[in-house]
């Protein structure tokens, strides 16, 4: 007698959506289904990997480069695989969530790239889960098209050869899909959002001249890189593409990966294609890491730490460098500035600094910068075209100048800034209006004329409960305390029912967003993740 069939799937506590069964195939759900059974369970012990991680660094107050992987650094032989032609060329990509709208319009923006984001601007509902998975469908089988219900305006694709080359971040290793679950337990987001792009896809995308390609989001460390390869592996052969077709590109947003960016390409180096310098969730992750380091490690407000502070240059130095000695591309950071259509001289001084940030990046060799909005693309677009010509990219510079010691990466105390009551209250306004979009199921929200993500929410609350957790005066005398957060989180709250009257404020989820922030903010067992509470929230 033959075994029984393994458990399928179960889709647990979600109303069917239109055009679901497109998505949500036998065959599908199968493969995810194998990725779960094949790599849930060492995605948990790295996960428990992080914690024990985070015990080390709270005895001890320093990270260095791993003495266990120094052959591979030392070793000047190994490169990455070579750019395949639809990444060869990234001088600007724009970085946005999956609904239609972006979807048209991230694809005809005229940046090289579109990071379609599953991640950090898209706030994972069964919907956003799912109809994002539909519309880069429905994109590679040019059946898109978008009329805007309040402008009447139509949005439709341009000639396949205008547009940017897709790559798609799933989740962070650390969330679930709750909506999605064998024998009881969710699978993991990650496998969820990669599984059913790639299935889908990944054939597809080959037949287009392109391929699967991925940003991964929140690496820790090289051996969570080599979880990502394996994954690669066994897909490419579950669905008969050959190997080496996937390219990834990683994330280096935590302060633990900064001293494994080698590892981390030595890794995937049959399927690497970069990594990208994170600034958000980079210092999230130094709060998050060095919270019990003391006075030295207390950041400013999050305005103030530039990409020129000299830790962040240190990181970004290391990281040009590594991926050129390597062969791999650099992308530089966002500009998150949102164009305002009423003030034009608003929109000269931010293009200014955007302009400013990304001549720094190219200068510095990059090969390719962020920003999120389509009128930002010519800017970064000028300043990238001005250093590279007709050129790629500028692998070729290696910056061999540069030498970054262990310790200028965590040299917090080097910037010459300290945190304000200013701060504090932008922390908040700002915690607390993304987190009621995000509840909403918004992942990429205008704030004060700046596209902000979970990224934001995430450094917002760190700072809060460092400042309080580390006694900070501020100019005008005032210790920071949790009686203080709650002060200005209650005046917050009215200026904004002040703002949107009575009746739209108690539409929306405002009272609860202010109590998750304080919650995150002022809870003495700081959370790993902002969005672990919220996602118990989300519709």
């Amino acid at each position: 007698m033959s075994a029984p069939a393994p458990s399928p799937l179960a889709i647990v506590d979600a109303e069917p959506l239109p055009r679901q069964d497109e998505v949500l195939t036998d065959a599908a759900l199968a493969f995810v289904a194998e990725l779960h059974r094949r790599f849930t369970p060492r995605r948990d012990e790295l996960l428990a990997r992080r914690g024990e991680r985070r015990a080390e660094i709270a005895r001890t107050s320093t990270l260095d480069f791993l003495p266990e992987t120094e052959a591979v650094r030392v070793d000047d032989t190994w490169k990455v695989a070579p750019a395949p032609a639809a990444l060869d060329d990234r001088r600007v990509e724009i970085t946005g969530p999956t609904d239609r709208k972006m979807t048209v319009n991230a694809l005809n923006s005229g940046a090289r790239v579109w990071l379609a984001d599953f991640e950090d601007a898209s706030a994972p509902t069964w919907e956003n889960v799912v109809t994002g998975q539909l519309n880069l469908i429905d994109a590679y089988t040019r059946n898109i098209d978008f009329t805007d219900p309040r402008s009447g305006k139509s949005y439709a694709l341009k000639p396949a050869e205008e547009l940017a080359t897709v790559v798609t971040r799933p989740r962070g290793w650390h969330l679930d899909e709750r909506h999605l679950q064998l024998d009881g337990t969710p699978v993991p987001g990650a496998l969820v959002d990669f599984g059913l792009y790639f299935f889908h896809n990944a054939q597809r995308l080959i037949d287009l001249g392109k391929g699967p390609y991925f940003y991964l989001p929140k690496t820790e460390s090289h051996l969570e890189a080599r979880l990502w390869n394996d994954i690669f592996v066994f897909a490419q052969d579950y669905v008969g593409i050959p190997q080496g077709t996937v390219r990834a590109t990683v994330l280096i947003e935590t302060i633990t990966a900064a001293y494994e960016m080698e590892e981390i390409l030595y890794e995937l180096r049959d399927h690497a294609s970069g990594l990208n310098a994170g600034r958000w969730d980079y210092l999230f992750s130094i709060v998050k890491n060095f919270r019990d380091g003391g006075s030295k490690f207390v950041l400013p407000d999050r305005n103030l730490v530039t990409m020129t502070a000299p830790f962040m240059r240190a990181y970004t130095e290391l990281l040009v460098r590594t991926c050129h000695k390597r062969g791999a591309h650099a992308i530089g950071g966002m500009a998150a500035f949102i164009p305002s259509r009423r003030d034009a001289e608003v929109n000269k001084v931010a293009f200014e600094k955007v302009k400013a940030d990304k001549d720094r990046e190219a200068g510095d060799g990059f090969d390719g910068s962020w920003v999120a909005h389509p009128d930002l693309v010519p800017i970064a677009m000028a300043s990238f075209d001005a250093v590279l010509g007709a050129k790629p990219n500028q692998k070729d510079r290696l910056r061999e100048d540069v030498s970054v010691a262990a310790g200028d990466l965590i040299a917090i105390d080097t910037l010459d800034a300290k945190p304000s009551y200013d701060g504090l209250r932008n922390a908040v306004a700002v915690g607390i209006r993304y987190i009621e979009a995000w509840l909403r199921g918004m992942g990429a929200v205008a704030i004060f004329n700046l596209m902000e993500d979970a990224a934001t929410a995430e450094i917002s609350r760190s700072q809060i409960w460092q400042w309080i957790n580390a006694d900070v005066v501020f100019e005008n005398g005032e210790h920071a305390t949790a009686d203080l957060a709650r002060k200005v989180a209650a005046e917050e709250l009215a200026t904004i029912r002040a703002e949107i009257g009575d009746e739209t404020f108690e539409a929306g989820r405002w009272q609860q967003a202010h109590d998750l922030l304080l919650q995150v903010s002022l809870d003495q067992d700081y959370a790993d993740f902002l969005t672990l509470p919220a996602y118990e929230q989300l519709g």
